[in-house]
């Protein structure tokens, strides 16, 4: 333990300015029901990159400070100020999940028990160096897991195992995902080919179609293809997917995809109806890498449904059970299909470089950024 505690903050300030600095924090005490982590290791997910950001437009970056305390500022445009008014002049913590090692713990037996053990942990504010957690967000892993294969126990792994869920409580009977060939779609892959469902994974690039058939994926449509649209159908046909997860959001695939659902439903059908087929199709949109509007070319019939699909209201929804069901899963499976790969490691100093933000912030697939608070 050291008296030392450094956090990652983003701050909106009432002069239309973003601000991303490290701030000096002290050592937590925890309460009888938390642990303090030594963070050793954080992912820079997506869902990050709303707090840290915000609504900035990061083209108009600044960085200053010095190498060991830089400062990142950027504009936010004012018409988005409003919207933003409860975190104006706020130091926010960013950082959703990470793994490390219990140094402290509460008087709770629950507590005490996570004393020395490496633990996964969810809740916010985990760019930092030490974290008082209550328990309950903590994930206790097998033995001999490092930090690293902890990093990203609770976003990536609970949200694919939240959609495979969620087609099984709504009675479709596969899956059909956008973006497939990203961390989150890979390991989505493994748990479909795992449990026996089928998965049309949509990309968009030839090496991406490659990556995931030599992964073993059955179902593999390119939305860059001419044959796109007859591909998907055909797909769709085959397994009878009804339940799409997108994390593009604009634009109109998910249009596609539902029209695409139609046309499979209805191909055999001899007697039109002007109201479409009665079979439910559900398109999920998960994420915004395309901000701008989507765009629904409705020729899919009226028995249809877009909506918001964000993990903490889902597992709410899926139940104390299940919900204990999955975190069982991921801590047994965390090196196998749980695993995450990443292709360059941060300091917390690092993460605040212009250098580092352009490469981060593309959310290119196959590069995935780990924080590593400790160096």
């Amino acid at each position: 333990m050291t008296d030392k505690n450094i956090q990652l903050v983003s701050t909106i300030s009432d002069d239309n300015k973003l601000t991303l600095s490290l701030q000096d924090i002290g050592m937590p005490q925890p309460g009888a029901d938390e642990v303090v982590v030594r963070i050793e290791a954080a992912p820079l997910n997506p869902s990050d990159f709303g707090v840290m950001f915000s609504a900035a437009d990061m083209s108009t970056a600044v960085q200053s400070g010095t190498d060991q305390n830089p400062i990142i500022t950027a504009d936010v445009p004012a018409k988005v100020m409003p919207a933003l008014k409860t975190r104006v002049n706020k130091n926010t913590p960013v950082g959703n999940e990470g793994a490390g090692t219990v140094v402290a713990a509460g008087s709770s037996p629950a507590a005490e028990a996570l004393m020395g053990k490496m633990v996964a942990v969810i809740g916010g504010g985990t760019y930092r160096q030490y974290h008082c957690v209550n328990v309950r967000n903590c994930l206790e892993l097998k033995e001999g897991t490092t930090a690293k294969e902890a990093a990203s126990s609770f976003v990536n792994p609970l949200t694919a195992l939240a959609m495979v869920e969620t087609m099984r409580a709504e009675s479709h009977k596969a899956i059909i995902h956008a973006a497939a060939a990203s961390s989150l779609g890979q390991m989505l892959n493994r748990i479909c080919m795992a449990d026996g469902i089928d998965l049309i994974n949509i990309v968009r690039k030839e090496e991406q179609e490659k990556l995931l058939r030599d992964m073993g994926a059955k179902y593999v449509v390119n939305s860059s293809s001419d044959a796109f649209i007859g591909d998907l159908t055909a797909a769709i046909a085959e397994t009878g997917a009804t339940i799409s997860f997108d994390p593009i959001g604009g634009g109109q695939l998910t249009s596609d995809i539902l029209n695409c659902m139609e046309a499979a439903i209805t191909r055999d059908v001899e007697e039109y109806s002007v109201y479409g087929s009665n079979t439910f199709k559900q398109a999920y949109i998960y994420g915004a890498l395309d901000r701008g509007p989507i765009t629904l070319n409705r020729n899919f019939g009226f028995a249809w449904g877009v909506n918001g699909f964000l993990l903490f209201n889902v597992l709410g929804k899926l139940g104390t059970e299940t919900v204990a069901s999955m975190r069982k899963r991921v801590a047994e499976e965390i090196t196998t299909i749980f695993a995450s790969s990443y292709t360059h490691e941060v300091t917390l100093q690092e993460a605040l470089q212009l250098q580092s933000i352009a490469a981060y912030g593309k959310q290119a697939t196959g590069e995935k950024y780990l924080i590593t608070p400790q160096r």
